[in-house]
């Protein structure tokens, strides 16, 4: 079974791997594996602040605060994709909460929504687009390219012209630059154009889209 998570990292503040997991609910969260001994822990992370929180069954002693400060820092910026489930010990299981995809099951027919944006043309070729060689998304590069575009756009001006909301007109943007780095001819529906803004945002809450909003609203105020 695949599910949705980003690469393993190995900590040097502890004897420990972490990584980072798309969760039903929404948000996202952090699993860590000590690779000296049977125990494992989990955080939450915040989607508006990027911070995370150990849960409270977490033993404090053994995934201390400095792993949990620097698995966010190591994690920053990793996409997901849909892999193995880790396996340290021969009865690790995945989480209840975690977003699982059946290997049998093609792109688009998962149950989850989300799954489906993750396993998406569109998500895998902007991931692919804007991802450096440490595998971390290039956000000032991708930022850079869809100004560029909302700065050239008719339908942009036009949207801009009418007062549209930033939301909207970042939606444009993103279902068309999805659309032409996945080689298709029609855009994403808006209620999957809209997830695939998250699952990008979730990635960096701080970073995602802030200098495309930031230039938005600049064009807004003229």
């Amino acid at each position: 079974m695949n599910i949705i998570r980003s690469k393993v990292v190995e900590l040097s503040s502890i004897p420990a791997i972490a990584y980072k997991v798309k969760l039903k609910q929404g948000g996202s969260g952090i699993k860590f594996h000590r690779t000296d001994k049977n125990e494992s822990a989990f955080a939450e992370i915040d989607k508006r602040t990027g911070e995370a929180v150990l849960d409270r069954r977490a033993n404090l002693d053994i995934f201390t605060a400095d792993a949990l400060e620097e698995a966010i820092e190591e994690l920053l910026g990793l996409p997901y994709s849909a892999r193995g489930k880790v396996k340290i010990e021969p009865t690790e299981t995945v989480e209840a909460d975690e977003i699982e995809v059946p290997e049998d099951e093609a792109p688009g027919t998962h149950a989850d929504a989300m799954a489906n944006i993750m396993d998406s043309d569109e998500f895998i070729s902007i991931v692919g687009m804007y991802s450096d060689v440490s595998g971390k998304m290039n956000y000032q590069l991708m930022n850079k390219h869809f100004i560029q575009f909302a700065t050239k756009n008719k339908t942009v001006a036009d949207m801009v012209d009418r007062k549209e909301s930033v939301d909207d007109i970042l939606l444009h943007v993103v279902k068309n630059r999805g659309s032409v780095l996945a080689g298709k001819r029609d855009h994403l529906p808006d209620n999957e154009a809209l997830l695939l803004i998250d699952a990008i945002e979730e990635i960096d809450p701080r970073s995602a889209f802030k200098e495309i909003k930031l230039h938005i609203r600049k064009m807004l105020a003229r």
